[in-house]
């Protein structure tokens, strides 16, 4: 029998895309039940046309059949099956497709869209076979004919014998090497997972003989193992489904069959769309944050799939990073892919989903930070974090995609409110949206800068994430309404009168506040009376972009250490300690070096900065004792 080359170039051709095109092996199976599913799919075409011709689904299928003694794997079809001229034009030429040309000629129907598109899937086969068996007879052929290939040498066609239409495909699968274990496509459960992975959503079943136990008749303890088929593919995808049919129950099942995560999920959000691209979506919002969401192993993206079959396991490029604790899939009819179905071959379509996702996770989070706060706080508690990094990624680009969703503590409500909220209730005095930063709530609450503020009755939202600051800094503004930290060195709130008074109160005691100067140099920018101090003698603002909470966290990072805060050592002059250092300028020079230390470290105590020698400190508390 004479063997026939491949029409493509040369032996190179094939070899590049069994070692090249595909990064898995396991993905030969996804390519040759596809091909399956396309040729029941003709069938379904055909019959749109043909009066003669009846499609009754149920008569279509695909097998699997693994046999570890011969050490072959079966793929048999009931599809439209191929004729001799049909094996050597789409099997005989690399990079033939006979579904792409069907495609062409052959509008979609009732989503029965045909999958291949570039002619390669088949020979995928090869990066597991030594050997490749087609046995095919074509719908209205009484002859059926057998292709067989060991490779990129050639192959060969000759008539042989099928009772039905359809396709059988017979591979001889490779001895194992010291990389590759290819045993494991002979193993039923092996095989199963990659059905599941790949295909599960199929149209058509998928089956495969399960080995099974049973109690053996006539025992009462000895089994007996047996097979039966089953089908392996869940076949419908819930996403296909009408919203209608489905209760909360059926989107979280499908959340922990996926294992998108090991909670439940907080929000599920169904898409369905029709338009410049279609697609079809199912979105989680979860509950609580994976374990490594913060680390270099976290991958963020949603399961990406064409017609049923998946492509990728993580699509990136579908969520923006802020968004990047949301789960799911997509099902996309209009994606255009790379020779191995594994990649896009340009992102136009990409982007239109994925902006269409964005908004609509930005819809559904608004909708559940109105309507349901409670729960809104739950994954605010999670994931608040990562919103208020986008907000400040790539120079503030997507603040106004953002700033509506995000929350803060308030100093009034006791609880988290946002921006809206905030600036909905302010009173027509206020100019600004007051904040303060600590560690805690409880340590905020008790900063000495918030005593004005609070006495004129204006809230105060509390910063207590190291990224809030950074965050705000990007927005600037909120309806109009400037931010202004409460370390601040113009709080906006003083009257005229006040204003005077406290300049006047400068010059009174410029020679105090010089000598402290001179005791304290660069350590503050300045010394001053203070304006917003009521009980508290003392407290640090600052002048300039850099705040304190800023300068502790740039601190912490490798390339910013001499990063300052312009810090500003404000003194209460109606405090009792006012009139000690008072007295000490004038009369004990030593004493006022003494006191100037110790109120300058008590203020860097307060904002949590450290001292610069804590025995000194202690040593000074001393003396002050005695």
């Amino acid at each position: 029998m004479e063997k026939k080359p491949f029409q493509a170039e040369s032996k190179r051709l094939l070899e590049m895309m069994i070692n090249s095109i595909y990064t898995q092996k396991e993905i030969f199976l996804r390519e040759l039940i596809s091909n399956a599913s396309d040729a029941i799919d003709k069938i379904y075409y055909k019959a749109l046309t043909d009066d003669q011709l009846v499609f009754n689904k149920d008569d279509y299928y695909i097998q699997v059949i693994p046999d570890k003694a011969a050490r072959t794997l079966i793929l048999r079809d009931t599809g439209i099956g191929m004729t001799r001229e049909e094996l050597e034009t789409h099997l005989g030429v690399i990079a033939k497709s006979g579904s792409l040309a069907f495609k062409q000629e052959n509008e979609s129907k009732e989503g029965h869209d045909i999958i291949g598109q570039f002619g390669v899937g088949f020979y995928s086969a090869f990066m597991v076979a030594d050997n490749v068996t087609v046995v095919s007879r074509a719908l209205g052929s009484d002859t059926a004919y057998k292709w067989e290939s060991d490779g990129a040498e050639g192959y060969t066609v000759e008539p042989a014998s099928k009772d039905e239409v359809g396709t059988e495909i017979t591979l001889k699968i490779k001895d194992n090497t010291e990389d590759d274990n290819y045993d494991e496509y002979l193993e039923e459960y092996r095989l199963r997972s990659i059905i599941k992975k790949y295909s599960d959503f199929i149209r058509y079943p998928i089956k495969m003989n399960a080995t099974k136990s049973r109690l053996k008749e006539g025992t009462e303890s000895e089994y007996e193992s047996y097979t039966d088929e089953e089908r392996v593919n869940s076949m419908v995808p819930i996403w296909r489904k009408n919203k209608s049919e489905l209760k909360d129950e059926d989107y979280e099942n499908f959340y922990n069959e996926k294992h998108y995560g090991f909670d439940k999920p907080l929000k599920h959000i169904h898409i369905s769309a029709d338009g410049a691209i279609v697609y079809q979506a199912i979105l989680y919002i979860p509950e609580s944050m994976p374990f490594d969401y913060y680390s270099k192993e976290y991958e963020k993206g949603l399961e990406l799939y064409a017609n049923g079959v998946l492509i990728m396991n993580k699509c990136g490029d579908l969520l923006p990073d802020y968004f990047s604790f949301v789960k799911g899939m997509v099902d996309s009819e209009s994606l255009s892919l790379n020779i191995s179905r594994e990649m896009l071959q340009h992102d136009r379509q990409l982007k239109l989903i994925a902006k269409n996702i964005e908004s609509k996770i930005k819809g559904e989070l608004t909708r559940l930070q109105r309507d349901d706060r409670e729960k809104y706080e739950k994954f605010y508690q999670a994931f608040g974090r990562q919103l208020k990094y986008g907000v400040y990624s790539d120079y503030g680009m997507h603040k106004d995609t953002l700033q509506d969703l995000l929350m803060f503590y308030s100093s009034k409500e006791k609880k988290l409110v946002s921006l809206e909220d905030y600036v909905s209730r302010m009173p027509e005095d206020q100019k600004y949206i007051y904040y303060a930063t600590g560690d805690s709530n409880e340590r905020i609450a008790k900063l000495p800068q918030t005593e004005l503020v609070a006495d004129k009755g204006y809230e105060i939202l509390y910063f207590t994430d190291d990224i809030d600051e950074f965050a705000i800094k990007m927005i600037l503004k909120y309806k109009d309404k400037e931010f202004r930290s409460v370390s601040s060195g113009d709080l906006g709130i003083e009257t005229e009168d006040e204003a005077k008074e406290a300049q006047q109160e400068q010059q009174e005691n410029e020679g105090l506040f010089g000598a402290m100067m001179e005791l304290l140099g660069d350590k503050v920018k300045s010394v001053k009376a203070s304006k917003r101090l009521r009980s508290h003698p003392v407290c640090l603002s600052t002048e300039g972009e850099v705040t304190i909470e800023m300068e502790k966290v740039l601190r912490m990072m490798p390339n910013n250490p001499d990063v300052k805060a312009d810090k500003v050592l404000e003194i209460n002059t109606h405090h009792d300690v006012f009139k000690s250092l008072k007295s000490a300028f004038e009369s004990d020079k030593e004493k006022l070096g003494l006191y100037t230390a110790l109120l300058y470290n008590q203020a860097l105590l307060i904002e949590g900065l450290p001292i610069e020698d804590p025995v000194e400190f202690t040593n000074d508390i001393c003396k002050v004792m005695v």
